[in-house]
């Protein structure tokens, strides 16, 4: 088939932590049109930041069946960055009369919108183009529980309300309901977006994962024994900010750390709660004991995960979680919060989910967790063995690639 992509991010280096293709989002936008591009003619709309580094790579693989395309907001609507949301819904507008011009000429027999992978903003091509149009995987709905929410500072909770009163907004959009409307199939990454969906969506809904691992991921495990050090180490991961819960990571290890000797906490990322979380460690007297990694690349994260023995994933509002994917591919049992991305990854053969009520209820049932995983090194292999089988089976690019061309034989007819 001839597949237009709407892909705003769509960048290879899950390391870029800056611009248009940062982090997750250019991850999955690059891997899905990858993996049409096995099967497909591939037409690609993107944002005009990720060319270079797409070229870079084409440059090197004239293989590729993927044509690109790269558009930008620029004069008068170019202060719309300060506000990516706003900025990537003027673009979406922008990018629906470049498709219209293209479909005239190529005549699609399919639109895919994958990034911004989100399910709230409408997308203008899927609402208005006369062709098929798949849209995901996307989610958003996901919220910081509302008791978490009390604790944070009053800009905390403003920006947790503004988000959901602006989720509202954008989802009575009339271009984002005739584009639900039409869609053929709506992919979903977490239960939370499913749940936000009307019940006749549900019905053309699938559940499809935002993150992937790839072969190469997979191989770093490949011969690798038990973690032989005598100290044992958990890893946490990711950006340091308020939502991703690494306050209670700290306080649920200071309360596992008294019941047991030689234990490190390792936190890589950086961000603005690196300074109050430097001070809660050394208000609990655990400047020994945590050590903060600052931001590592990816290649070294991955070697992290692979040297601990347990990875800890705090966040109380995370659609994806790429590092928990990471954490399983690599063979690590995880301790997480049922909740959105990582709820949705984790189940009880792979890793500890923990329902967060209360914070403090919560610390304490995460510090239970690394307990019994410190405690029973055999629940601890076998949860991680399965994890890493999880992973192979259910997250692997190439995999995932075979789930979408099975949706789509679902819904098009080719």
């Amino acid at each position: 088939m001839k597949v237009l992509v709407c892909a705003f991010s769509c960048l290879r280096d899950p390391d870029r932590r800056f611009g248009f293709g940062e982090g997750g989002e250019g991850v999955l936008g690059w891997n899905i049109v990858l993996q049409l591009s096995r099967l497909h003619e591939v037409y690609v709309l993107t944002h005009s930041g990720n060319r270079e580094a797409i070229e870079n790579i084409i440059n090197k693989k004239n293989n590729l069946k993927i044509k690109f395309y790269y558009i930008d907001l620029s004069g008068f609507l170019s202060f719309t960055k300060k506000s990516i949301q706003i900025y990537a819904y003027l673009w979406q507008i922008k990018a629906y009369f470049t498709a219209k011009k293209l479909n005239k000429k190529i005549n699609f027999d399919l639109f895919h919108h994958v990034t911004y992978a989100n399910d709230w903003m409408a997308s203008y091509i899927g609402a208005l183009l006369p062709t098929p149009y798949i849209r995901g995987p996307g989610g958003g709905a996901h919220r910081v529980p509302k008791k978490f929410v009390k604790e944070y500072p009053i800009k905390g909770r403003l920006a947790q309300k503004i988000r959901s009163i602006g989720q509202w907004m954008f989802r009575h959009d009339p271009f984002f309901v005739i584009g639900q409307n039409r869609a053929k199939a709506i992919l979903v990454c977490n239960q939370e977006a499913f749940d936000a969906l009307l019940e006749k969506w549900q019905k053309k809904a699938y559940f499809f994962p935002v993150n992937g691992i790839s072969s190469e991921d997979l191989s770093l495990l490949k011969n690798k024994s038990e973690n032989q050090n005598s100290e044992f180490s958990i890893l946490s991961a990711g950006k340091l900010i308020k939502i991703k819960g690494f306050d209670l990571a700290v306080k649920s290890f200071k309360i596992f750390s008294e019941k047991v000797p030689d234990v490190k906490l390792i936190i890589a990322g950086e961000g603005p709660e690196l300074e109050d979380l430097k001070k809660l460690v050394a208000e609990l007297r655990l400047e020994s004991r945590v050590v903060f990694e600052g931001w590592i690349p990816r290649k070294k994260l991955l070697q992290k995960m692979l040297d601990c023995d347990v990875f800890l994933f705090s966040s109380l509002r995370d659609g994806g979680g790429n590092v928990v994917i990471e954490a399983m591919a690599v063979g690590k049992p995880v301790v997480c919060f049922d909740l959105a991305g990582p709820g949705f990854h984790i189940d009880e053969k792979c890793g500890i989910k923990i329902k967060p009520e209360l914070p403090e209820q919560a610390v304490k049932e995460m510090a239970k967790a690394l307990e019994k995983l410190y405690f029973d090194k055999e629940l601890r292999i076998n949860l991680g063995e399965e994890a890493r089988e999880k992973a192979k089976k259910e997250y692997s690019w190439d995999k995932l690639g075979d789930k979408l061309f099975e949706i789509y034989k679902n819904v098009i007819k080719f």
